[in-house]
């Protein structure tokens, strides 16, 4: 029997229906393809609180005066641990959704667990590891991913979840400071990163490689991600944002062809994972701008996203950015929501508005089988390209796929409603 088959046969028949009804979020379905296992590191997880100093207040500053305040953020970070005989690995986080603007649909606090141990002490035996930066949509929080962080951190990386001030659906406020600071927040948290990982103090202390760091944004946050992979925002966007914010300009600095955008341009991040990014429908970038992305992208999209797009929005971003070495994965038929946990239990009660429960779910695809594949194909990507993993490329080898059935490292029959492409770049 071929080995690679064997190797999926063993966890699949040896899983019983009460272990499908006790599964924590990221955990894997019986079709899961190879790479979403879990890695071998036990994950530990802390909250810190950290502030960016002397920003833009842009909802309160206006064409004539600008207003600086000092900017919260409250990052969730997981990594690779040490667990005492008495630790488990469980915790339980504390979430809410819902919209606080819309008595429609009030915030709704639920809890869930996930597989990873709070405040434990790290792995540094085998560390420094490489960094991954997270950041949501608009609304969302820092914990809509943990299958996600969880499952890369027990894989020998830092991860690092914001909450992003004035987006999350406790604070959500004028789209124009989710406009502004996605990507200003990311830069600021692979700064803070690498200050903590020399501070004597910090539970990081040379646990972080942030010269080979990786950035994943879903939605508006993958609005920040292209941006930070050096797709600088077009005038359209300047025109865009300066009518949202009372006249004010504050986004030239990250416009194409800006010297200030230029120069804060970051070599530490070596790749970006871009999941269903917003922007491009509405002009956010032109030709120009997407010429500037030149680090190894992954993009994610549902073929029917009705939020970003799919042909004049996710799949044109991936074809503008002619020089970069890139990927894309469909889901097809999927709609806008193929990044997030899926819903729990806990919130699936008679009444819930419709939205939230497609915030984390789609109508067509099983979410937790979404996570796993999103797993499979993220590990492949951030394993070669911060950790230079060659024996990965197999995994994304788009050309051979149109050959193979099912796709290398997928389980027989189960290859489908996907579509894989890549580029290289122009030359």
């Amino acid at each position: 029997m071929n080995k690679l088959l064997l190797t999926f046969l063993v966890p699949l028949f040896s899983l019983g229906q009460s272990d499908l009804n006790s599964m924590y979020i990221g955990d894997l379905l019986p079709d899961a393809p190879k790479l979403a296992a879990r890695g071998n590191f036990k994950v530990g997880v802390k909250t810190i609180q950290v502030v960016n100093p002397n920003q833009i207040d842009i909802l309160s500053s206006n064409e004539e005066k600008t207003i600086l305040y000092d900017r919260p953020l409250t990052l969730e970070i997981w990594y690779p641990s040490i667990l005492g005989v008495d630790q488990k690995e469980e915790v339980i986080y504390n979430q809410v959704m819902g919209n606080f603007s819309d008595p429609k649909r009030p915030l709704i606090p639920f809890k869930f667990k996930g597989r990873a141990s709070r405040d434990v002490t790290p792995n540094q035996s085998n560390g420094p590891y490489p960094l991954i930066i997270v950041s949501h949509g608009y609304t969302g929080s820092r914990l809509m991913f943990t299958y996600l962080t969880e499952n890369l951190a027990s894989k020998g990386y830092v991860v690092v979840s914001i909450d992003h001030t004035d987006s999350t659906f406790q604070d959500a406020k004028d789209f124009s400071s989710t406009l502004l600071n996605r990507s200003i927040d990311d830069l600021y948290v692979l700064n803070k990163l690498s200050e903590l990982n020399n501070d004597s103090s910090s539970f990081l202390k040379g646990l972080v490689n942030t010269d080979k760091t990786a950035l994943i944004g879903y939605s508006m946050g993958g609005y920040g991600a292209v941006n930070i992979a050096g797709g600088g925002y077009s005038e359209q966007a300047v025109k865009f944002f300066k009518a949202l914010s009372k006249g004010s300009n504050a986004l030239e600095k990250r416009k194409m062809g800006n010297p200030d955008y230029i120069n804060s341009f970051d070599n530490r991040f070596k790749a970006v994972v871009a999941m269903a990014p917003w922007g491009m429908r509405n002009k956010v970038w032109d030709k120009e701008g997407l010429k500037g992305v030149k680090i190894p992208t992954l993009f994610i999209a549902g073929s029917k996203d009705d939020i970003s797009g799919y042909e004049k929005g996710v799949k044109a971003i991936y074809e503008g950015a002619l020089n970069s070495e890139r990927y894309m994965l469909t889901y097809i038929n999927a709609r806008h929501n193929i990044a997030p946990n899926p819903p729990t239990k806990e919130v699936m009660v008679p009444g819930l508005h419709i939205d939230e429960y497609l915030r984390y779910a789609d109508s067509v695809w099983d979410q937790r089988r979404i996570n796993n594949i999103n797993q499979h194909f993220i590990t492949a990507f951030l394993g070669m390209k911060l950790k230079n993993i060659k024996d990965y490329s197999p995994y994304l080898d788009a050309k051979k796929f149109e050959e193979q059935d099912p796709w290398y490292g997928f389980l027989p029959r189960t290859s489908v409603g996907l579509e894989f492409r890549m580029a290289t770049p122009a030359q």
